[in-house]
């Protein structure tokens, strides 16, 4: 297992750890939940030893193995099967180790090679890694394509695919899930819960936590607490103690004010200073509990128009796409004030492309698109969210500043402490307000970007995937804001929670067309559940082989044929040894001097019936030997006539 023992540790002068002691045990599948910068990556640099403890001690099976995913995205030109495969280092090494005795003509050496890459499973590594591949939604026809032809969020379900092909005792997954759509976040749900080994996952997706988690790991106040069960007994849990704990310390701040009024009244009286100092000493041993609170941190809304017409938009037989590439056909939509509609659909079905025609981004193919002219994207009457709005912030200005320019370009003017009281709900209080976005993290600047488009009271909320870099206090907060929020909202996530808090309808976006779901949200995930699993990797085309290829795969078919020869060879030559072996053995069982005792002999009758014992277990030992040899010269004879 895992300990930390009394680990401490700093960052510059911020103390991110302090005293912390953990234990992760065999087949413990821990969510690591904790608001942002409160040491969750940190805890995984420190694991795989990134990072070292100032103090304390960390302890791992030393021959556990780690996999970890990574963030980074190098530009390689190896194909994506070859980038999963290349997880699985002991078959590379194996593979290597094969091709070099190949050359080498080493057969003995091969026949070993050959023995070990079957006790890995190695035969079928193709097979398990484009089963992963097909379970993160990649296309059979895309295995052979180059990683750095993929986009970037690609990139890491190719990363989270070569970390699960990795065999490993330790699996550490940072925010697996923010590149996944809900189908694949499903089979990765299904592949965890088959894992046997430790599972350490950093997430703020509730039901993805709540389905996988044995346990969660709560990081606060610079400490780590592990609490039994998914993210929903935590919850549970955490709840109860808050309120114990706001009971307790309402219980001793009375305590303290009426032995503080006792301190102060009596302390310059002689006759009560003893008693003072009694109760004073008291005060200063008992331990002041911070106040519990289980609100989230974050206090906003989205304002609503004072006015909001009957209809918003409509589309009638729309066909979006681009240029000649038609993604979505004969669509048909109306929005309106008060329809909360959450889109869902397989990455690449369409559902961004919907999103990007409903906040005016890109003009449809064809079809009609009406427009409600007082709220469309010049007035600020469209509120919309993509992930590269974050990307597109100016990075010199603060926060305070955009909000300025925005007061700018519709003529009003807020004071600076409205605007500072608003920004402070949103999590960017004090010196926050005035720092410049390139200071800011991923979720710092989703929430500013969210906070923005909030301010300026859109009718119409379109948001494509806004939860990907929020915390969960900060999911929690928007859900309660959209719940109030008006105006007609389009919700794109795969967040089930969020999306099942505050949409009323569905969309599924499939097979190039739009279509309202009759159930719920439940229902759909139950169905995306009993799906047809994913297929198998297609059989390589021989003739899409390059030759050197052909050469060394038909190289290594007559290496490996040859090594079965060899060892059919052998099993002849034992065989044959023991066959030879078993024949004097009942040869000598068959001799009648063998039950025969006389006078000043050599052997007396008790030895006799020893010898005869002996030799009839020596024969049943080699006949039991001799089957063995047997069935496994047969297999050998089996394999030898496969194609």
């Amino acid at each position: 297992m895992i300990t930390l023992k009394n680990i401490s540790l700093w960052r510059g002068d911020n103390e991110i750890f302090t005293q912390i002691n953990l234990a992760f045990h065999p087949g413990h599948r821990v969510g690591i939940f904790g608001r942002n910068g409160t040491g969750k990556s940190t805890l995984f640099a420190l694991i795989t030893g990134q990072l070292g403890a100032d103090e304390g001690n960390l302890n791992i099976p030393s021959s556990w193995k780690i996999a970890h995913l990574q963030q980074d995205t190098p530009p390689v030109k190896t194909t994506a099967l070859n980038w999963v495969l290349d997880g699985d280092t002991v078959l590379r090494k194996l593979e290597s180790q094969i091709e070099q005795a190949t050359e080498e003509e080493d057969h003995d050496q091969l026949a070993q090679l050959y023995s070990k890459l079957e006790d890995i499973d190695g035969y079928t590594a193709s097979a398990r890694a484009a089963e992963i591949l097909n379970g993160l939604g990649f296309a059979a026809t895309e295995f052979d394509k180059p990683y750095s032809e993929f986009s970037g969020g690609w990139r890491i379900r190719l990363n989270l695919a070569q970390t699960l092909m990795c065999p490993s005792d330790l699996l550490l997954l940072d925010e697996p899930t923010n590149h996944l759509d809900l189908v694949t976040t499903l089979w990765l749900e299904t592949w965890l819960l088959r894992y046997s080994g430790t599972v350490l996952v950093i997430a703020h997706d509730r039901d993805f936590l709540n389905t996988v988690s044995t346990h969660i790991a709560h990081l606060a106040n610079k400490s780590i607490k592990v609490y039994r069960g998914n993210f929903e007994n935590f919850e549970r849990v955490r709840s109860e103690q808050l309120l114990a704990e706001e009971a307790a310390f309402n219980r001793q701040s009375r305590e303290i004010k009426h032995m503080q009024k006792f301190i102060d009244r009596f302390r310059a009286k002689a006759t009560k200073a003893k008693q003072a100092q009694s109760r004073l000493k008291a005060l200063d041993r008992m331990t002041l509990l911070a106040p519990a609170y289980a609100d989230s941190p974050y206090q906003f809304s989205f304002p609503n128009p004072s006015k909001l017409p009957q209809t918003l938009l409509s589309i009638e037989k729309g066909k979006l796409g681009y240029g000649d590439t038609v993604i979505l056909d004969d669509v048909k939509l109306e929005l309106f004030p008060g329809s909360r509609t959450g889109i869902l659909g397989s990455n690449g079905t369409g559902k961004s492309t919907l999103v990007k025609i409903l906040a005016d981004e890109m003009p449809p193919i064809s079809g009609k698109i009406l427009r409600n002219s007082r709220y469309n994207k010049q007035s600020g009457g469209i509120g919309y969210f993509a992930q590269h709005q974050i990307e597109q912030l100016d990075s010199s200005a603060s926060a305070l500043e955009l909000f300025y320019r925005i007061d700018q370009d519709r003529n009003t003017s807020s004071t600076t402490q409205a605007l500072r009281n608003y920004l402070g709900g949103w999590g960017f209080a004090g010196d926050m307000a005035t720092r410049p976005c390139e200071q800011l993290s991923g979720g710092e600047r989703a929430r500013l970007v969210l906070s923005l488009i909030a301010w300026q009271k859109p009718a119409m909320l379109l948001l494509d995937e806004p939860t990907n870099h929020l915390d969960l206090d900060m999911r929690h907060a928007l859900a309660i804001a959209l719940q109030d929020y008006e105006g007609a909202l389009i919700l794109v996530s795969h967040d089930r929670h969020l999306m099942g808090q505050v949409a009323d309808e569905f969309l599924v976006t499939e097979n190039g067309n739009v279509k309202y779901y009759r159930g719920d949200l439940e229902s759909y995930t139950t169905e995306l559940k009993t799906q047809k699993a994913p297929q198998k990797a297609p059989a390589k085309d021989s003739g899409s082989l390059s030759k050197r290829e052909k050469r060394r795969l038909s190289a290594n078919s007559r290496t490996k044929s040859q090594t079965l020869r060899n060892n059919a060879q052998q099993k002849e030559k034992q065989i044959a040894k023991l066959t030879k072996n078993l024949q004097q053995c009942t040869d000598q069982l068959a001799d009648p001097k063998l039950y025969t005792s006389e006078e000043n002999k050599i052997h007396n009758a008790s030895q006799n019936s020893e010898a005869v014992h002996d030799l009839t277990l020596e024969q049943s030992r080699l006949k039991a030997d001799i089957a063995k040899l047997e069935d496994e010269w047969i297999a050998l004879q089996e394999q030898l006539q496969k194609p």
